[in-house]
């Protein structure tokens, strides 16, 4: 099943110059063939296209199907970029597949990228959520200093996981339902100590992953996954 992202007005979709580039270049598409569409937002139809073309794809709704369902919780993870981009954005598109809502980048003082291309990640998000028959599109925030996300973070749930052993439970002694949870996922180097303060202060909870010693990649893949067991 091919799905599209499309924005929809009065029964036609409108398919992103993106989209409509690969449904005419690389799909090569016809008008009147069938196509799923979501709207990022929950929605899902299906249509036949009326207009074909790389730069504007045109969709003439013929059916409405049901809204997706929400999860039973709010993910919002914060991760530090790795040096090599590629394990970073590998997974990203596993935690979207898995079910996440929110995704920050944070740059921390034991940070070893300081940038990164939101555009591309866009990219890697929207091809995660048709690959795995979702309706929601996860928010992709733009890299922040750390200091600044927990002083702003105004969640139910803060939580950030280190390696400092003093005052953490296991991520498994949390409930994550009905709420709108905060995560945060520190650099190959860990969050400093006076980062885990700052956050403590700011109302923040330290939790601990596992006994292994993680890479970020893997830690913010866990969290995830973790998460999601345990709603």
């Amino acid at each position: 099943m091919n799905i599209f992202i499309a924005k929809i007005e009065n029964y036609t979709g409108i398919l992103t110059t993106e989209e409509s580039w690969h449904c005419c270049k690389v799909l090569r598409k016809k008008v009147g063939d069938k196509l799923f569409l979501i709207d990022g937002i929950g929605g899902m139809y299906e249509g036949n296209l009326e207009l074909v073309s790389d730069k504007k794809c045109i969709v003439a709704i013929t059916n409405t199907l049901p809204k997706q369902n929400k999860r039973n919780y709010y993910l919002h993870i914060a991760i530090a970029p790795t040096k090599q981009i590629d394990r970073i954005e590998w997974a990203i598109e596993k935690m979207v597949e898995i079910g996440i809502d929110e995704i920050s980048f944070i740059q921390c003082k034991n940070s070893e990228r300081t940038a990164i291309k939101t555009d591309r990640i866009k990219k890697i998000v929207e091809s995660a959520i048709k690959q795995s028959l979702q309706a929601y599109i996860p928010k992709v925030n733009e890299l922040i200093l750390v200091k600044d996300l927990i002083k702003n973070a105004n969640e139910d749930q803060k939580l950030i996981a280190h390696c400092f052993t003093a005052n953490t439970k296991h991520i498994k002694t949390y409930e994550f339902k009905a709420k709108k949870n905060l995560i945060l996922v520190g650099p190959e180097g860990d969050f400093t100590i006076e980062e885990v303060n700052l956050a403590t202060e700011n109302n923040f909870t330290g939790i601990s992953l596992s006994s292994n010693r993680l890479r970020t990649e893997t830690a913010g893949l866990f969290v995830c996954q973790a998460v999601a067991l345990l709603s």
